[in-house]
């Protein structure tokens, strides 16, 4: 008989029992944060048109989706508001009685043992669809964080577990922190999106959200996609300034910086699977390109893999029930 002088690795892939044992990278229920998108109204439920399966629901409807949210085993949920009434300085957004505020309290009061993140950023609450305040053409950086600390401050009065700024805009995580710890919340922890790009991967969220900015875009706060030591540097600021997990955003597109931020600050990292990166996937489906489950616990688990230890995702229901 002929011998073969190599080594031969596909014994451990031979049956599943065998590739389940030494599986290096395990997915699971906890790993997700689900998101939520938060509309006025009563009994109203809306499908968003470019996310198959993703709605703008009313208080009433989110509290159902997260009663089905709790018993799938997903620990949290993340909220994003769509408030009745817009203006320059994204009043609601730090109204006491706003949407997400209202939201919150309703949820932690029917299902006090989920938790409650919340989005913090002024683009869905603007008249101009920005994430601060607009003087002439440049979206200022001060006056805005003052703004986003009132709004966290009144996320927290209201019962969030969690705060989460998205605005990209400096010094806002030290800005929330101390207003937090100012008003007796320093047991509140802050999710930093603290490499956020400015990515061409959000438009069916800015649908969602009804964020689209009326003018401009966000390239003057949001990171370049070509870069990847800013990162970094982004990330390092957000944890001196009190960030408790740090977050990349889009996840697929910028895995490798997922893994530099996880190696470089041993810190809790979450990544945002985002709604293009859902949408593409639903639509290839629909065509009958790809198989849908298949592909999309393999996007999740590549997220994981690359060192993520929370996932925001849309997929979190779907994926929950094969879990």
């Amino acid at each position: 008989m002929k011998e073969f002088n190599f080594k031969r690795h596909r014994r451990t892939r031979m049956n599943p029992i065998i590739r389940s044992m030494v599986r290096e990278t395990e997915l699971s229920k906890n790993d997700f944060i689900y998101p939520l998108f938060v509309a006025p109204g009563n009994k109203y439920k809306k499908e968003v048109s470019s996310m198959p399966g993703v709605y703008q629901m009313s208080i009433d409807e989110i509290v159902k989706d997260c009663e089905e949210v709790i018993k799938l085993g997903i620990p949290a949920v993340i909220l994003f508001g769509i408030p009745e009434h817009k203006d320059e300085l994204g009043s609601d957004a730090y109204n006491p009685d706003g949407i997400i505020q209202r939201t919150v309290r309703t949820i932690k009061k029917e299902i006090p043992e989920l938790y409650v993140i919340t989005d913090v950023c002024l683009c869905e609450y603007t008249s101009h669809g920005h994430c601060g305040i607009v003087k002439e053409d440049e979206i200022v950086n001060d006056a805005s964080i003052e703004l986003l600390a009132k709004e966290a401050l009144t996320h927290a009065q209201a019962g969030a577990d969690m705060v989460a700024p998205s605005d990209m805009f400096d010094g806002r995580v030290k800005a929330i922190r101390n207003i937090l710890d100012q008003n007796g919340f320093t047991n509140i922890p802050i999710m930093s999106y603290a490499a956020k790009y400015a990515s061409g991967f959000y438009g069916p969220f800015r649908e969602a959200a009804e964020s689209t900015p009326q003018f401009g875009d966000r390239r003057s706060h949001q990171m370049d996609p070509a870069n990847s030591d800013e990162a970094l540097r982004e990330v390092q600021t957000d944890i001196e300034e009190g960030a408790d997990i740090v977050m990349v955003k889009p996840a697929l597109p910028y895995l490798d910086i997922i893994r530099r931020v996880k190696d470089n600050f041993h810190m809790p990292t979450a990544a945002y699977n985002v709604s293009g990166e859902y949408s593409m996937i639903k639509a290839a489906s629909k065509l009958g390109w790809i198989d849908e489950q298949r592909v999309m616990m393999e996007v999740l688990t590549s997220i994981k893999r690359a060192g993520a230890d929370l996932i925001l995702t849309y997929f979190a229901k779907d994926a929950a029930k094969l879990l």
